[in-house]
C-alpha cells in the first residue's frame, strides 16, 4: 500500500515557483528527462507545482513536438482526480513515468515562462483562504480535472485558455492566495466555453459535408 506523504503546498524556504521550477530542469544533464524524474523532484512540493510545470507547453509561445501537450495531459488529468479525491501526494503509474521529453524543450519552456511568472508572483499573497482549504482543493481538482480533459483534444484552441486557467489557479494554491485562484477558474472556463464551441461547430460541419449520413 503507497505510504502518504503530507503535502506542502507553499515551497520550502518559500522559493517562488518560477525558481523551483528552474532549479528542477537545471539539475539534470542528460537528453530526456522522464516524467518520474519530474514528480521526484517536485513531489515535495506538492501538486500545484507539479501542475504548473506540466500545463507550460500549453501556456508559452514556443514550437514543441507534436504530441508533447498530449503526452503531458495524460498525468495532469491524473494529478487532478489525485486532488479530486484527497491523496496527500502525488502518484503516477510506472508505464506514464517512463514517458520522456527533451530537456533542451523543457528548459525553453521554463525560461520562457519564468518572466511572466514572476511578474504574477509580484502580486500573489495569502487572501480569502477557503479557496485552498481541503473543500477548497478537491473543488480545484475538480476544475483541474475538466479543464485537464480540455487540453487532451487534439483540435486548435482547446488547451491554451484551459492550460492557463490551470497555470494561474496553480500559483494562487502555491501562495494560498484565493483572490488569484478565482481568476484562474474563470479563465479555465472561459476555456471550456471556447472548447464548446469548436466541438459544437465541427460536430456541425461533419454533419453538414456528410448529410447521407445525418438525414434531415
Amino acid at each position: 500500500m503507497k505510504k502518504k506523504v503530507k503535502r506542502r503546498l507553499l515551497p520550502r524556504r518559500k522559493m517562488a515557483a518560477s525558481d523551483v521550477l528552474e532549479r528542477a530542469v537545471s539539475r539534470y544533464t542528460t537528453d530526456r528527462i522522464s516524467l518520474g524524474e519530474l514528480v521526484h523532484a517536485l513531489h515535495e512540493r506538492g501538486f500545484a507545482i507539479i501542475m504548473l510545470l506540466l500545463v507550460l507547453p500549453n501556456c508559452v509561445p514556443i514550437p514543441v513536438p507534436p504530441g508533447v501537450s498530449t503526452i503531458l495531459s495524460l498525468p495532469l488529468i491524473f494529478f487532478s482526480v489525485q486532488m479530486l479525491i484527497g491523496w496527500d501526494a502525488p502518484w503516477l503509474p510506472r508505464w506514464l513515468k517512463r514517458r520522456t521529453i527533451r530537456r533542451e524543450t523543457l528548459s525553453k519552456m521554463v525560461a520562457l515562462a519564468a518572466p511572466r511568472l514572476k511578474k504574477i508572483e509580484k502580486v500573489l499573497k495569502p487572501r480569502y483562504p477557503f479557496a485552498s482549504s481541503q473543500t477548497g482543493e478537491r473543488v480545484i481538482g475538480l476544475l483541474w480535472l475538466i479543464f485537464s480533459l480540455s487540453i487532451a483534444i487534439p483540435l486548435p484552441g482547446t488547451n491554451f485558455l484551459p492550460g492557463l486557467g490551470i497555470m494561474i489557479m496553480a500559483l494562487g494554491l502555491l501562495s494560498r492566495d484565493g483572490l488569484i485562484i478565482a481568476a484562474g477558474m474563470l479563465v479555465g472556463m472561459a476555456g471550456i466555453g471556447v472548447t464548446t464551441a469548436i466541438l459544437i461547430a465541427g460536430v456541425k460541419a461533419v454533419k453538414a459535408s456528410l448529410p447521407f449520413l445525418f438525414p434531415g
